[in-house]
């Protein structure tokens, strides 16, 4: 994938993360549309959190910074709508957008660099194995990803993720380039007080 790819955007009241899952259930036509689309051409969907707007209608105003997302699982429901299981690729920023008929965004996108992983400090083992009872709860598809909980970059994905963080903080922490920076934030900002209650 080189920068300057056109991919469709889903904006989603979420944040995605590299190495994340994102169960959605499809009815809107102009992502009946996107799905089919990927599915046929075996390619991604940008998931991108919504700054103004709505998920329904109307193309909303979304944030610069979002995550390709694969589409890895797909059913139909029982009321016909689509059930889908997406995975976090990698994260973009958003160069140029522009809106289809249909309502469906579209935008050329810079690829942001997602090489800098790290091994799980120790001092942020506690993290982990909040991680993991989190995982144990929130259930499939969490409960069936191939955990790595040595790695500083795929714990704080899925503390991000799971998490109820704020909007705004989601979307803040997948704007950081190192880790290890976001696994100090999650716990210097927003987890230490409730990590202290699970010892």
């Amino acid at each position: 994938m080189l920068d300057g790819d056109e991919i469709a955007l889903f904006p989603l009241h979420t944040v995605l993360f590299p190495g994340g899952v994102l169960p959605l259930r499809i009815f809107e036509s102009r992502y009946l549309d996107m799905v089919g689309e990927c599915l046929r051409e075996q390619k991604g969907f940008g998931v991108c959190a919504i700054t103004s707007g709505h998920e329904v209608g109307r193309a909303a105003g979304c944030a610069a910074v979002g995550t390709l997302a694969l589409i890895d699982d797909f059913d139909r429901t029982e009321d016909g709508q689509l059930a889908i299981v997406a995975r976090g690729l990698r994260r973009f920023r958003m160069v140029h957008s522009r809106v289809q008929p249909n309502q469906l965004l579209r935008a050329n996108v810079a690829w942001l660099d997602d090489s800098g992983d790290a091994p799980l400090p120790l001092q942020h083992r506690p993290m982990a194995q909040f991680l993991a009872r989190l995982i144990r709860r929130a259930g499939a598809p969490y409960s069936a990803m191939t955990a790595d909980y040595d790695s500083s970059a795929w714990v704080a994905g899925r503390l991000a993720e799971l998490v109820p963080f704020a909007l705004t903080d989601k979307q803040r922490l997948l704007e950081m380039d190192a880790p290890l920076e976001r696994l100090e934030v999650i716990y210097g900002e927003l987890l230490a007080e409730e990590l202290s209650h699970h010892r």
